[in-house]
């Protein structure tokens, strides 16, 4: 992982850390509203992540997820499934995964390196669609020049039975693609939405990819998405590279229920 160590030096030289604001627990149905499109995505009973929906029938991600950390094989689509809104064993909706491509230039031999955490992004397309009268779908766009102030809504291990919120992080480091934020983050954050509030409904302006320690501060590595999920969603409408849930239709993947630990755990990639 030292390549990933380079990166966190690379992005946060210089950089001044400020009082980053704690982690509020999304506990009710009302502290939910408004992101009730961010959920808990659960890997059969490996692991999970956090997803979010960028269009009703699909689900934004980080490809590391889809892929088994000790072998790197690919994981069985047919054992995805996706919780929007989870908080206490309350979904707001959840969907089985029909599709999933993860972006070609991610190599899940090198996860460390730049190249893969640029392009550490996956797209999920549900078996059944999530209306957006009930989860509202996030709209995707590049990080404005200059902003600094980012929040981050995500699932993690010690607080998986419902998402956490942070707004107030700091952007600390971007470039070639890449993006540092001093969010509060630790495993099961991968694939969280990084958003940009300003300006009425946020934005998701990155997802998490990787983590690690500077010092006694957590920093958090996302990329630039439009470029990447342009590729994804032609991959997408094409079926190149698409990889199809197998299985028996009807048979679901075991559930993990809040709190419990599962054999793979929550996932984030750290140097």
């Amino acid at each position: 992982m030292r390549a990933l160590v380079i990166v966190f030096a690379i992005l946060s030289a210089g950089a001044a850390f400020a009082e980053t604001a704690p982690l509020k627990r999304l506990t009710l149905r009302q502290d939910v509203l408004g992101f009730e499109a961010v959920g808990r995505l659960e890997i059969g009973d490996k692991g999970y992540c956090t997803g979010v929906l960028i269009a009703p029938d699909l689900v934004l991600t980080a490809a590391h997820c889809l892929f088994d950390r000790r072998t790197g094989a690919a994981e069985d689509v047919g054992l995805i499934d996706f919780r929007a809104g989870l908080h206490d064993g309350t979904t707001i909706a959840e969907s089985s995964v029909a599709r999933a491509v993860t972006h070609p230039a991610y190599d899940p031999g090198h996860e460390g390196d730049i190249s893969s955490i640029r392009h550490d992004v996956a797209l999920l397309e549900l078996a059944a669609p999530i209306p957006a009268a009930t989860a509202a779908p996030f709209a995707v766009r590049r990080l404005r020049p200059g902003a600094r102030a980012v929040s981050v809504v995500s699932f993690a291990r010690g607080r998986d039975a419902a998402p956490s919120w942070q707004d107030g992080c700091e952007v600390i480091g971007r470039q070639q693609g890449l993006l540092a934020v001093d969010c509060d983050l630790s495993f099961g954050s991968s694939g969280a939405p990084v958003f940009d509030r300003t300006g009425g409904r946020p934005n998701i302006v990155a997802i998490i990819s990787s983590g690690g320690m500077m010092g006694d501060r957590t920093v958090a590595l996302g990329m630039d998405l439009p470029g990447p999920i342009a590729d994804l969603q032609e991959a997408l409408r094409t079926g190149r590279d698409v990889r199809v849930a197998s299985g028996t239709p009807g048979v679901r993947a075991r559930r993990i229920a809040p709190g419990t630990k599962s054999s793979g755990g929550a996932r984030f990639v750290r140097p």
